[in-house]
């Protein structure tokens, strides 16, 4: 079963985004990975029910984020991250897609493999496979090779894309899901969440939407780091 575990916002400062984010999810504190400083970034992983918002922010010049936020002409919704079976990850079934991985990390929980854009594009696009199932090493010690109790998370996310024909298809291999309803949309998670392509004016993909659900969690909505949030009572989804 593939499931989106985490979205990332790219921001040129971090702060006031990771504050925004921390009250629209009443989430505790974040977690901050010194790792995230070899890609020339800083950050902060919100938990979300049992998934995750992030905000990474540029530390220094000619990273990745920083190109992305300057063809974006601002924040946004810069990458997904997706938890699958092992298989999802594969060398040779990457190559026979045609897409180049950017980034490979194998550890003993988790398995991490970030596309190049291009070859998938839509946004930047991380296939994870982890062991346990549930565990999430990117949020911290709490949520590595373990999973604390919790339920609900990320339900519906949009992404702007030039073609939205052309990368669900794309999108629909990588993730090995069928587009559904003759549109631009992606069942996971055994369809409690949906990841739909939308057309956009510009040349640059971005998340633009994202709603989100678990239990006991007041209805509100904000626009954060370029990014229309909704949050709602997963009793009502």
């Amino acid at each position: 079963m593939v499931r989106l575990r985490q979205l990332v916002l790219a921001a040129r400062e971090q702060a006031p985004v990771e504050q925004a984010l921390r009250e629209l999810l009443a989430a505790p504190a974040p977690h901050h990975d010194p790792d995230v400083g070899a890609f020339g970034l800083t950050n902060a992983v919100h938990a979300a029910g049992c998934d995750f918002v992030e905000v990474v922010s540029p530390s220094e010049p000619g990273t990745a984020a920083g190109r992305w936020l300057a063809r974006n002409g601002g924040d946004g919704g810069y990458m997904l991250m997706v938890d699958g079976p092992a298989t999802l990850t594969a060398p040779d079934r990457l190559a026979a897609l045609a897409v180049r991985e950017v980034h490979r990390v194998d550890l003993p929980d988790v398995v991490d493999v970030h596309l190049h854009p291009r070859d998938t594009g839509g946004v930047l696009l991380a296939l994870d496979a982890v062991d346990p199932a549930g565990s999430w090493r990117w949020a911290g010690p709490a949520w590595t090779e373990s999973s604390p109790t919790c339920a609900g998370g990320l339900r519906e996310v949009t992404v702007t894309v030039p073609d939205p024909g052309e990368v669900t298809r794309r999108w629909a291999a990588l993730l090995d899901v069928p587009a559904v309803g003759g549109g631009c949309r992606l069942p996971l998670d055994d369809g409690r969440q949906h990841l739909s392509f939308v057309a956009g004016a510009g040349a640059v993909a971005a998340v633009t939407a994202a709603r989100l659900a678990w239990p006991g969690v007041e209805q509100r909505a904000a626009d954060v780091g370029g990014v229309r949030f909704e949050v709602v009572p997963l009793e009502e989804t």
